[in-house]
């Protein structure tokens, strides 16, 4: 067992045990002292460490911590508002008897004795929910009174530095990471479900070099909120939400002066422009077996109900629900974003062409569906900014994608805006 899947099997015992003995008895002690030694342990390894719990796994620093799958306290220390744990550098055995006593009283409800609990003093622990920034901010640890919530902000910054190596590494090694992959998707479903409040956290794009990593990021938040709304379980939405963030991967080969062309396309340019629907199905069949949905996704996310869009299908069938879900959200996004030859759409305009695309472009029911939860939800999007000064984006820029729809500019439907002549609006 690892030195992290140790010390939070032993951070379970002693919940139990501090129920069992009172302070001060000596099988109480002995506890702490084993989980105190196996936090030591770990820090002599890993002094500055980050535990993450989400409803059924756990992410240590960036990585699942597998050994510990479907472990149930992970859930119980999310319900009693500890969905991030941090250590910062090493600790004391006093202060961390003083986080036990304080976890324990959120996971319980009831203190473990009449001692005082030493909420708020200085120390190396940090616990609490998580919170998107620009939201709200939850209180903060005090001295006296209530427990509060020692509340972590997010940024936003890690994931996008994941999306940004991940595309790196496949175009210098032609190796996809998964294990990267699905611990930003993990990371940023504790984003979406933080402070006690489901947000959807989308990044603003300034400047248009950055944005294959934000639409990347976008589209598989947007995915894991629709397929959330839509009833999936919790491991489904992850699933879907991995199919979002390598939708586009095909792109990394696609060369540069054509992903990065501001003028029209050469037929010859949109034929190779194209093919990174089938090159990110191969690039993923060829890393994971297993990922066989997302290798669908990347495959089928610019195709139209009506048969429409690319690739040309060498048999009428159905597209996967996965890449019905993506297709949306994919669309969604690139309309609200600024992009060289027109200025970011608001979301309004944006869900109007969804809605009418219902049917002709996007399955109706999904996209009925989208609209419908963009506009219940309109208060829970927290758009959180790229030029944040943590927050470090590059990558190339996107090309529009072929989805063939009318545009409503309020003085009747028009032709697709395009690209200097030639592209319609609707991107992916």
């Amino acid at each position: 067992m690892s030195p992290a899947a140790r010390f939070l099997t032993g951070l379970a015992k002693i919940m139990a045990t501090m129920t069992l003995y009172e302070e001060g008895h000596p099988a109480r002690e002995r506890a702490i002292d084993g989980v105190y030694q196996s936090l030591a342990d770990l820090q002599n390894e890993t002094p500055r460490c980050t535990f993450t719990f989400l409803a059924d796994e756990i992410i240590f620093q960036n990585r699942p911590l597998r050994e510990l799958a479907h472990w149930d306290w992970s859930l119980r220390f999310a319900n009693a508002g500890v969905q991030r744990l941090e250590f910062l550098d090493l600790v004391t055995r006093d202060d961390f008897e003083a986080f036990l006593e304080e976890l324990h009283i959120r996971v319980t409800g009831e203190p473990t004795s009449t001692a005082e609990v030493r909420q708020g003093r200085p120390s190396n622990i940090r616990y609490g929910q998580v919170t998107v920034r620009g939201m709200e901010e939850a209180d903060t640890p005090g001295h006296g009174g209530s427990l509060a919530t020692a509340t972590l902000h997010y940024s936003l910054r890690e994931e996008v530095e994941s999306i940004q190596w991940l595309h790196e590494e496949l175009r210098d090694t032609r190796k996809l990471r998964l294990l990267e992959a699905e611990a930003t998707i993990r990371s940023l479903s504790v984003a979406m479900h933080g402070d006690q409040a489901y947000v959807i956290p989308l990044l603003r794009l300034k400047e248009f070099d950055q944005y294959t990593v934000t639409h990347t990021l976008n589209v598989a938040v947007l995915t894991m909120a629709l397929a959330e709304y839509l009833g999936l379980s919790p491991r489904e939405v992850r699933a879907f939400g991995i199919a979002g963030l390598l939708h586009d991967l095909g792109k990394v080969r696609i060369p540069t002066e054509i992903l990065n062309k501001p003028g029209k396309l050469t037929d010859e340019e949109r034929l190779v422009m194209n093919s990174h629907t089938v090159e990110g199905a191969r690039i993923i069949l060829e890393t994971e077996e297993h990922l066989d949905m997302a290798a669908v996704v990347a495959y089928e996310h610019h195709i139209r109900i009506d048969g429409g869009g690319y690739p040309s299908l060498h048999y009428e069938r159905s597209c996967h629900q996965a890449s019905n879900l993506v297709h949306v959200c994919d669309v969604f996004d690139a309309l609200r974003t600024h992009r060289p030859y027109r200025e970011a759409w608001p979301t309004q305009r944006a869900l109007k062409i969804i809605e009418e695309g219902a049917g002709p472009e996007f399955d109706k029911d999904i996209a009925l569906a989208f609209v419908q939860m963009m506009r219940k939800w309109e208060d829970r999007v927290a758009e959180v900014p790229a030029d944040d000064p943590e927050v470090r984006l590059g990558g190339g820029a996107e090309e529009p994608g072929e989805a063939d729809i009318a545009v409503d500019t309020g003085e009747g439907k028009t032709a697709p805006p395009e690209r200097s002549g030639g592209d319609p609006a609707s991107e992916g």
